[in-house]
């Protein structure tokens, strides 16, 4: 009883270890947001370029995802965990004293490279120590406080960039990272199998996979939309005058949004084909950015981000455990190259909409999210239908 007790007590502090770490690491990239128009007046630089700064974490972020899960296998995932951590705790050291922008943007694109190693190393870690038949619920745990990292980090970026100025956000994640480097010493490393085989022939088997490229493609055009059009909700309440505190709020829609809707597609699954979840969140995809594309307000801004947060919940998490199945014997790749491709395509979008947000034109903004959304969705419902449930009923949670 005693031994179960304690084994139990373990495994819990375990995962508050692992829930904090992930939530950190997805405060950090979400942070961003609310602060572009105040980092912009006090480094007196315009909003796309300060948008470059943003897009840049998210091409750090997401070519690192494959390259620390190469590195991990090889020497751990707490040690990965551990020496990422550090190296985002010395680029919030860098951000909070950056002098300008080119500096700031350097000790960004590290930040977002290191926090890239966190939340797949966190559900890895998941996958080495707990048992399969109880670890959905240590991953949804996980995945859970994920999502909450993104509604804390839009609404108190913008509190804290109010009140105490933008150099506070960094301040306080790399004070986090350092606080969970020193934690995560008591974490034990999982007993792992010697990886063997090459990297390069594994994303090679990946990329010979038909249905491997359609899913890769589709999150591609996703991280664009969605990720990459998302920087832009904030700005886009600060141009109608708000404060930073009140575009943050309005941001947090997003996650809020996904975090509601996520318990809507628990109770979907197995009751509706992966097809039909596709056809849910395509939907969603496009109201969203139909509806600020008609006119930017706070209502219309808060409306699509909760939309886009139902999108997020049905047609991202979807194509996730689509891209487990397609691949079998190589789904860890297959993953990573997923993460990677997904970021890849939030910076592409980040960058491709920025002379349009500068130049004041929102609404314009979101109406090219609307027509790239459009044939993104009919695509991935058409291709989710032609695939079938020949790999599963339903959707994972969003690890991303």
């Amino acid at each position: 009883m005693t031994t179960d007790t304690g084994k139990a007590t373990g495994e819990r502090g375990r995962l508050r270890l692992l829930q904090l770490t992930a939530l950190t690491s997805t405060c950090d990239r979400f942070a961003i947001a609310p602060l572009l128009v105040v980092i912009g007046l006090d480094m007196g630089a315009p909003l796309a370029a300060v948008a470059a700064v943003a897009s840049a974490y998210f091409l750090a972020y997401g070519l690192m995802q494959p390259v620390w899960g190469l590195i991990s296998d090889r020497i751990g995932r707490v040690r990965v965990m551990r020496v990422s951590l550090l190296g985002a705790a010395l680029a919030g050291v860098a951000s909070v004293v950056a002098p300008n922008l080119l500096v700031l943007g350097i000790a960004r694109t590290v930040a977002g490279g290191c926090f890239a190693a966190l939340i797949p190393a966190t559900l890895v870690y998941v996958g080495d120590m707990w048992p399969p038949q109880v670890r959905q619920r240590p991953l949804s745990d996980v995945l859970t406080a994920s999502s909450l990292g993104t509604a804390v980090a839009t609404a108190g970026a913008g509190v804290l960039a109010d009140v105490v100025g933008w150099r506070t956000v960094p301040a306080v994640t790399g004070l986090a990272a350092a606080a969970l480097w020193v934690a995560l010493r008591r974490l034990p490393e999982p007993d792992r199998a010697p990886v063997t085989g090459s990297p390069l022939r594994s994303i090679a088997t990946v990329l010979r996979h038909r249905w491997a490229l359609v899913v890769l493609a589709l999150v591609l055009v996703e991280g664009v939309v969605v990720l990459g059009v998302l920087t832009y909700l904030a700005p886009a309440v600060q141009a109608l005058g708000a404060t930073a505190t009140i575009a943050g709020v309005v941001a947090a829609a997003f996650g809020v949004g996904s975090l509601v809707w996520s318990r809507v597609v628990r109770r979907l699954v197995g009751r509706m084909s992966p097809a039909g979840l596709s056809a849910v969140g395509a939907a969603l995809l496009v109201a969203a950015w139909a509806v600020p594309a008609l006119g930017v307000t706070v209502v219309t801004v808060v409306v699509a981000g909760v939309l886009l947060g139902g999108s997020w919940a049905f047609l991202h998490t979807t194509l996730q455990s689509w891209v487990t199945e397609v691949v079998p014997g190589e789904r860890a790749t297959a993953v990573a190259l997923f993460a990677a491709l997904l970021f890849l395509g939030g910076s592409a979008g980040t960058a491709v909409v920025a002379p349009l947000a500068d130049a004041g034109a929102f609404e314009a903004v979101f109406r090219v999210a609307l027509v790239v959304s459009v044939p993104l969705a009919v695509a991935a419902v058409v291709a989710r239908g032609r695939y079938g449930d020949r790999g599963g009923v339903g959707p994972a949670p969003a690890a991303d």
